[in-house]
């Protein structure tokens, strides 16, 4: 069974329900057919009507961002986004997951995300990955959407809130990367210290995982060359997790393997969310919609 037969089948025997913002688009709607047809998923489509459940999730909205919100005019006016309006719905335990993004950036589907769900319990940083699927194996790319240019402490979040997804996705354990121009030392500067950092912090925070670095990709991902460069790495060249330092070189790694390796990418996933809301690039198909959409099922399990 490949992965994304796999992925399907695990969120098909979770019995979960799944609201789409952005119910007049065409990939939606076509991707939310197959969700049902398939039995992957019960499906809540909305469109630009009011839904039934609009006021509740204002006076939700009030109730966690009261000062942002102080009236219902300002917080009515908020909930006529689609991805509010979708992560309400979680919020409120209408839906098991939330998807969005095909009409809006990401921004406004973390901003939604965070103002209605919330931090997972232990993070406060938002951030995204990429699985990268190849015949042999699944990669996760973070973060490779979000977060411009994490500190120590994010990328440290960033690479637990990863973990945390891997297994419930992939179903393997995570074994940690974080990635650099150098490796164990070969080079130095102000951003190979931050990547050092930020695995100390890491390693406080995790201490079951594999995890290292500073780490080049090939020493990463490449036991031979691992063995040369990062002798006794514990992970040895077999990194299942790359965390990136930061977001140009995460999302040009993840776009330069999908267009030139010939991988599959799926995402962007947002995590480190307390409920799962997903996030869809404007230029998804519909088939991208329905991959992204599993993933966010595995993340409500």
């Amino acid at each position: 069974m490949t992965f994304r037969a796999d992925l399907h089948e695990k969120a098909r025997r979770l019995k979960r329900r799944v609201v789409f913002a952005e119910g007049t688009d065409d990939r939606v709607r076509e991707a939310a057919r197959k969700l049902e047809s398939s039995g992957v998923a019960e499906v809540e489509v909305l469109d630009e009507k009011k839904p039934p459940h609009f006021n509740d999730a204002v006076d939700l909205l009030r109730r966690r961002k009261p000062n942002r919100f102080p009236d219902d005019a300002s917080a009515r006016k908020a909930m006529d986004h689609p991805a509010m309006i979708a992560s309400a719905y979680v919020a409120l335990g209408l839906a098991d997951a939330a998807v969005a993004g095909a009409t809006c950036p990401t921004a406004d589907v973390v901003r939604a995300g965070l103002s209605l769900v919330g931090p997972a319990p232990g993070i406060k940083t938002v951030s995204s990955a990429f699985y990268m699927v190849f015949e042999s194996r699944v990669l996760t790319f973070s973060d490779a959407g979000v977060v411009p240019d994490p500190s120590e402490e994010e990328l440290a979040e960033i690479a637990r809130a990863a973990c945390r997804d891997r297994r419930r996705i992939v179903g393997d354990e995570p074994i940690v990367a974080f990635l650099s121009y150098s490796t164990h030392g070969s080079a130095a500067g102000p951003r190979v210290d931050k990547v050092r950092a930020a695995l100390d912090i890491f390693r406080k925070a995790e201490p079951d995982v594999l995890a290292d670095g500073e780490l080049q990709g090939d020493a990463a991902l490449v036991p031979e060359v691992a063995a040369t460069k990062a002798p006794g790495s514990p992970i040895g060249g077999r990194a299942n997790v790359l965390i990136f330092p930061d977001l140009d070189s995460g999302n040009i790694a993840y776009k330069l393997v999908q267009r030139l390796a010939g991988a599959g990418a799926i995402g962007p996933i947002l995590q480190g969310l307390d409920k799962p809301v997903a996030d869809l690039s404007r230029g998804a198909t519909a088939e991208d919609i329905f991959d992204v959409a599993a993933v966010a099922i595995l993340q409500s399990d």
